[in-house]
């Protein structure tokens, strides 16, 4: 005679996987949100406020050198503040994720809208990129030449700057990979 499932030395029964939800997930959102803040705003704040001065034989002929002397800067600046914004304007989103872990509609929502800041990021960061580049490595062939051998100062804040707006796409890129993870833990 065989035993059944439910007799006394038949199989044992696996009990039934409890879903925990996805609040881990989201507690990570927040922390990844805030850190997305800090990179994106420390960038703004570096690139709006590089100036460098430089005296050209006496103190009243200089040659100076500013973050809007150059509309990719500028254009720069806008977008990492309009992105420290948004993240701002998220982090309750992702608190109600905290408390509610199975929302799906606000995840879907949350992931268009990372999706289109990962994008406007990207952009202003690859712009900025290659006038720094140029800075520092001019062009021969536009007779561009390198000022960072001159605005050495000015020259390392902006570099500086787009490591942290480089920071902030990394970050982005997790947020939403957390978010589409979160979609589909979904019981």
């Amino acid at each position: 005679m065989k035993s059944g499932p439910l007799e006394p030395g038949g199989p044992s029964r696996v009990p039934p996987r409890i879903h925990k939800g996805n609040k881990g997930v989201s507690i990570m959102d927040l922390v990844l949100r805030a850190v997305a803040i800090v990179a994106t705003l420390a960038s703004a704040v570096a690139m709006g406020t590089t100036n460098e001065t430089l005296p050209f034989f006496n103190q009243f002929i200089q040659f100076r050198a500013r973050y809007n002397d150059l509309p990719t800067f500028t254009f720069f600046v806008i977008v990492n503040s309009i992105v420290c914004f948004y993240l701002v304007l998220s982090l309750p989103m992702s608190i109600f994720h905290i408390v509610r872990s199975r929302a799906t509609f606000t995840r879907v929502i949350l992931i268009f809208l990372d999706s289109v800041m990962l994008a406007l990021l990207t952009l202003g960061a690859s712009a900025a990129a290659a006038i720094v580049y140029l800075a520092h490595k001019g062009n021969a062939s536009a007779n561009w030449l390198a000022i960072c051998q001159q605005f050495n100062n000015f020259c390392q804040r902006i570099s500086g700057s787009l490591i942290g707006s480089f920071g902030g796409i990394l970050v982005f890129i997790v947020l939403i990979l957390l978010s589409a993870i979160a979609l589909c833990r979904r019981p």
